[in-house]
């Protein structure tokens, strides 16, 4: 099932997401639902708190599933690349991450892991990281790009967007 995406403005999207055991209910199901409704929307990664779920889940494009990660390191050349996101439709700026990362998490199975992952994939899991800790790519801009982004934001928060998925702002 497709799922409406929340979008800035929401307080879930502020908030640090809790962590979940492999008895959650409808586990299986959540993550099919989040697949979906990333697929649907066109999105990269998607974490639970878009979805409104306070919870540390996040799935991205390449099959990945992380039930509450940890980042273990982020390390290597600073990586600067135009990011996107779906809970800030229309929004697209330039953002520096760190090229690799070493994370842990437990997948969908229930097996623990640590993995090491480079380049546009370590984005992504960094993109989505930072939803489960209540931050969305805007916050790492400077203060000028962030009141440039003023007006478009506000109108997001509004519920003034041009997403062609569905959202949920209040």
């Amino acid at each position: 099932m497709v799922l409406p995406i929340y979008v800035f403005g929401h307080p879930i999207l502020r908030k640090k997401a809790t962590s979940i055991d492999m008895n959650y209910p409808e586990l299986q199901t959540l993550l099919s639902d989040m697949f979906e409704t990333m697929y649907q929307d066109q999105g990269v990664g998607l974490a639970a708190p878009q979805i409104g779920k306070s919870i540390r889940i996040d799935v991205e494009i390449f099959k990945g599933v992380f039930i509450n990660p940890v980042m273990v390191e982020e390390f290597g050349d600073d990586f600067v690349f135009s990011e996107g996101c779906l809970s800030l439709p229309d929004i697209h700026e330039e953002v520096t991450r760190k090229s690799e990362i070493r994370i842990s998490f437990t997948d969908e199975n229930g097996v623990e892991k640590t993995e090491h992952f480079k380049g546009l994939v370590a984005r992504i899991i960094q993109h989505e990281y930072d939803h489960l800790e209540g931050r969305v790519f805007t916050d790492k801009l400077t203060s000028l790009k962030k009141m440039i982004l003023k007006r478009k934001l506000t109108d997001i928060a509004n519920g003034k967007s041009n997403a062609n998925y569905k959202t949920k702002n209040k």
